[in-house]
């Protein structure tokens, strides 16, 4: 895309995704569930779409893959065999880029992977403070508060607190460890096992396995909890 084409397209998405908001302000009674940043999107896509910068179909499968067939299924695969398998666990552990690479899932961007293993008395937890590193391999789709500055800024600050926001309630002699995931380096919290799951096959514990447990705002599933 040249100076030229790349001005005149962002003019021409200032301008359409103005009046997109304005007609949006005129018709409140639709209620549209879009907010401004999802109205933006759509009109920077239509933009880009109608002057043959982006195939619609290329962009589909690309969101579909993280949205679906990636995220956050494949960390999950990589927290259930952990759970049941020491020697994996172990390799995990102290590579994890090698680890979940035998698994058949190599990182397109290149970063380097590192788990981080809650316990009894410790619990993890990530962010990153500069933007919005994630293991998008393991984890598909970050979340919006992932992105958002207040956690970026007071995960550091305050964690307990944070977690607390999350409903994660832990007692004051747990250590909290922080993450700071970069451009080069990103965290996958490996949580602990829930109770009550001996004998549950590797595909049950996937299921019990959160996205925010990966990431530390959270915890896995209960057995028998509602979904």
């Amino acid at each position: 895309m040249d100076a030229n084409a790349d001005a005149s397209t962002w003019t021409e998405y200032s301008a359409y995704s103005v009046g997109m908001s304005d007609h949006h302000h005129d018709h409140d009674h639709d209620h549209s569930e879009l907010s401004q940043t999802e109205l933006r999107v759509r009109a920077l896509e239509t933009i880009l779409t109608e002057k043959g910068y982006v195939e619609p179909a290329a962009l589909d499968a690309i969101i579909q893959a993280y949205e679906t067939r990636i995220g956050p299924h494949n960390g999950a695969r990589v927290v259930a065999k952990a759970w049941t398998d020491p020697a994996f666990k172990k390799a995990l552990l102290e590579d994890a880029t090698k680890a979940v690479g035998t698994l058949g899932h190599v990182s397109r961007v290149g970063d380097h992977l590192v788990a981080v293993e809650n316990t009894p008395q410790r619990h993890n937890m990530v962010v990153c403070t500069l933007c919005s590193c994630y293991p998008w391999e393991m984890l598909g789709l970050p979340p919006v508060w992932y992105k958002a500055a207040p956690y970026r800024s007071r995960a550091v600050k305050d964690p307990r607190g944070v977690l607390a926001d999350f409903g994660v309630s832990l007692p004051k002699d747990i250590e909290i460890r922080v993450w700071d995931s970069t451009a080069e380096t990103r965290f996958l919290v490996l949580p602990m096992r829930p109770e009550g799951t001996e004998g549950f096959s590797e595909a049950q514990l996937t299921e019990l396995v959160t996205r925010d447990s990966m990431i530390g705002t959270g915890f896995p599933k209960t057995p028998g909890a509602p979904s």
